[in-house]
């Protein structure tokens, strides 16, 4: 049954890509370099990749040409120009890939060139077969060999998440990386620490292979993206001088809302600009339905891991497909993401509430400044010297010294207690520094005023939070037309 799905795959996939391939744009008849190739890593607007019904291994033993082909085709439609695409030596047939996935594998390939896609390569991913470098490199090498002069292909992971302080791990990549270069030499290499190990795992993968160096090093960040400029320079001084991208990021919608997930985004790709790196590729393009992850697989028991795409199940977009495209397009992430009017809808809403205990706000159409919504507070309370407040974060990435402005227009209904807004400050590590409020709103029933605060980024500081505060408030205010530049 699997040699007639597979003949049914190559017949159908021939007929596909002999209708889209002769209109796409020639590649240039010469071999790639490894200059060109760097280039188009450095600049690369990567998506990573799995069908929404069949992620990891099952991509592969349940290849879907129609499915990838149509994805593909929304990613380039957000802007995408290059697609990450993860293989697997237990899948694929090892030490020997089996022709049944290598075949898969090269229709991927053309697909992703159908749809206007480069490809970058992740190899052994699900591996800890590092005792066995002998067969690992027979495996790396006829998987490989194909694509050494394939400008389609434009760089090769080694391992997704390779543990650096695995003495057998590091021996098994400085056998595998040149024997990756006899083979592909004009083929940028990278490896990939986890998100939690960070800057630090980046610099003692560095210092591992001292005498096996990589091309460039493609950072997994997953961390406070207010706090992303910071994080992103702490990685390139870590592995400095060699190149950085920003090769996963994201924020899953399970416990924040679409919009906190696209203004997560926006500050990273914001950041990453900042800090002169061209290539930010987030994770996933697609949510994950039930069932799509392997059950083998830890991954399967982690709910979040269902929601970081930037399309539903059903094929729709969240708020974060057009932040991505913008970003990708045009460079744009304005501070509009943030909903700073209180119009959009609260799933597309980046808002966070603190202290909801001691008082939630709600949007309401009951009183607005301008448009027809406002943030609403009634009947609240305190924490000790904590308000309960509405907060958000700029897209802008903060740099001590910076000076910075915030205002918003409250106004009262028989208030009481506290009404003002405030820049809280905090450090690399995620800890508080300081923080500066603006003038109060007046107790009683008052017209729309102006809450503002001008200062300066402390030292240290490489976050910032907005927060619209009331507390000790028997009565009723609302927020409208909030500005943080």
């Amino acid at each position: 049954m699997r040699s007639l799905r597979l003949r049914a795959i190559v017949l159908s996939g021939s007929v596909l890509l002999s209708t889209l391939l002769p209109a796409l744009p020639a590649h240039a008849d010469s071999a790639p370099t490894l200059a060109s190739r760097m280039a188009a890593v450095q600049a690369a607007n990567t998506i990573n990749y799995y069908p929404s019904n069949a992620g990891w291994t099952y991509m592969w033993t349940n290849f879907d040409l129609v499915r990838i082909h149509a994805d593909l085709n929304k990613a380039a439609a957000l802007g995408a120009d290059t697609v990450r695409a993860i293989v697997f030596p237990q899948t694929f047939g090892y030490p020997v890939p089996s022709a049944t996935y290598t075949n898969e594998l090269s229709t991927f390939v053309d697909l992703a060139e159908a749809n206007g896609l480069d490809v970058k390569l992740t190899l052994f991913d699900w591996w800890s077969g590092y005792s066995d470098v002998a067969g690992s490199i027979t495996w790396a090498q006829a998987l490989l060999a194909p694509y050494a002069n394939d400008p389609r292909v434009i760089a090769v992971e080694l391992k997704n998440e390779i543990p650096p302080n695995d003495a057998t791990a590091i021996n098994w990549a400085r056998q595998l990386i040149p024997a990756i270069r006899a083979t592909a030499p004009a083929m940028p290499i990278t490896l990939t620490v986890d998100g939690t190990s960070g800057a630090t795992g980046m610099a003692t993968l560095k210092t591992q292979l001292a005498t096996t160096p990589l091309d460039f090093y493609d950072f997994h960040f997953y961390g406070a993206s207010e706090r992303a400029l910071a994080e992103i320079r702490r990685a390139q001084t870590a592995v400095a001088p060699d190149p950085v991208v920003i090769g996963e990021t994201g924020l899953s919608t399970l416990s924040a809302s679409e919009g906190e997930q696209g203004a997560y985004l926006a500050r990273v790709f914001r950041a990453a600009g900042e800090a002169g790196i061209g290539s930010v590729a987030p994770w996933t393009l697609n949510d994950f339905a039930q069932g799509a992850i392997p059950a083998n697989s830890s991954v399967s028991t982690q709910p979040a891991q269902y929601k970081f795409g930037l399309h539903r199940t059903d094929g729709t977009s969240k708020f974060s497909a057009p932040v991505v495209d913008a970003a990708w397009t045009s460079g744009s992430t304005p501070n509009s993401i943030l909903n700073l009017g209180f119009e959009a809808a609260a799933v597309d809403s980046p808002w966070r509430q603190y202290l909801p205990q001691a008082g939630a706000a709600v949007m309401t159409t009951e009183s607005a400044r301008t448009g027809t919504k406002s943030a609403k507070f009634s009947g609240t309370t305190r924490s000790g010297s904590n308000l309960p407040s509405l907060l958000t974060s700029p897209i802008t990435p903060v740099q001590a010294g910076q000076a910075w402005h915030a205002e918003a227009y409250a106004r009262g209904v028989s208030a009481a207690g506290i009404t003002e807004i405030a820049l809280s400050w905090f450090d690399i590590n995620g800890t508080w520094i300081s923080q500066n409020t603006s003038n109060r709103l007046p107790t009683g029933t008052t017209s729309w005023t102006k809450l503002s605060v001008d200062t300066v980024a402390p030292a240290g500081a490489a976050s910032v939070q907005l927060h619209l505060k009331s507390g000790d408030n028997t009565g009723t205010v609302y927020y409208d037309d909030v500005t943080i530049s």
